[in-house]
């Protein structure tokens, strides 16, 4: 009973010995709001309900479509290729135009939404974040990875050397594709 009294009211006394007394936040009354008192807002909002689609944002209102033809035409990305000895290689290796029609790789690039991506506005970002998680990845994992036995330091190489090529490539494709979004 005596600390219930206590916890409700603390009494302080001064040099003047008047007592001032301070309830508790939960034991104060809130005010009641008047009925008759009403809020105004300058803005409207839209409640969308439950299941239905909230408002699409559309990256194409701002930004012109990108020809990705056109820029590998400007940027002549064929030649600097053909300069470079890629396409010779890339024949040694049996990969010619004849083999990428009969293997289907446009269509199924297609498919799975590659050539779309290197249109999309978002596509160099999320390629510049892979590169740097992976790019941390490599030297995060030699570091907490114990080298108790051998077959933890063969996993630590070929951990750090993925995260190093997985992170550099990420690295280049979205200097690529932001050179091809580009007008």
């Amino acid at each position: 009973m005596l600390m219930e009294s206590m916890a409700n009211t603390i009494t302080f006394s001064y040099a003047s010995y008047s007592p001032l007394s301070i309830r508790s936040m939960a034991a104060q009354q809130k005010p009641t709001p008047s009925a008759t008192k009403t809020v105004a807002s300058k803005k409207s909002t839209t409640v969308f309900p439950l299941g239905e689609p909230g408002p699409r944002v559309s990256y194409s209102t701002s930004t012109p479509p990108v020809k990705l033809l056109t820029r590998v035409e400007q940027l002549r990305l064929l030649t600097k290729a053909e300069k470079a000895g890629l396409l010779s290689a890339a024949e040694k290796f049996g990969l010619s135009l004849s083999t990428i029609e009969k293997l289907g790789l446009l269509s199924k690039a297609e498919e799975f939404g590659v050539l779309s991506a290197a249109t999309d506005p978002g596509t160099p970002s999320i390629f510049l974040n892979l590169s740097l998680v992976l790019l941390i990845l490599g030297p995060a994992f030699v570091y907490l990875v114990p080298e108790d036995y051998p077959w933890e330091i063969a996993l630590q190489v070929v951990i750090a050397l993925l995260s190093v090529v997985g992170g550099s490539a990420a690295l280049g494709a979205s200097n690529l594709v932001s050179n091809l979004q580009k007008n």
